[in-house]
């Protein structure tokens, strides 16, 4: 998993998708057993609310991937899925950087090609 990120859309998702996949996995297996286990309720309500921006910020993020990108709907949905399912979003992230280093290539070949020709 690489953890370079371009300043695309799908950069962006990619790196909510990790901070989103972080912040889920110390809510589930942190925050959580720490409230139970030592009823410390404190800890799942900070966690939680970072976690809930967190997802609202990967949701728009996969929204404006969506649009830029021109995703089909099912592609979207297992995006979305991705992010509740714990480790999901990373192992979504392998997919998403073949995909992003795709794009990167083909919009660098273009400006390869006019310098060859000057």
């Amino acid at each position: 998993m690489s953890l370079q990120f371009t300043n695309s859309p799908i950069g962006r998702l990619r790196f909510m998708g990790i901070a989103e996949g972080i912040s889920y996995l110390v809510l589930l297996f942190i925050a959580m057993p720490v409230k139970y286990m030592a009823g410390n309720p404190n800890l799942v309500l900070y966690t939680g609310w970072v976690h809930g921006l967190l997802f609202m910020l990967y949701i728009l993020a996969l929204i404006s991937v969506k649009i830029n990108l021109e995703w089909k709907f099912r592609k979207t949905m297992i995006a979305f899925l991705a992010s509740l399912i714990p480790f999901g979003t990373f192992i979504l992230d392998k997919s998403l950087r073949k995909e992003e280093i795709k794009l990167h290539t083909q919009k660098a070949a273009p400006l390869s090609k006019t310098i060859e020709t000057v």
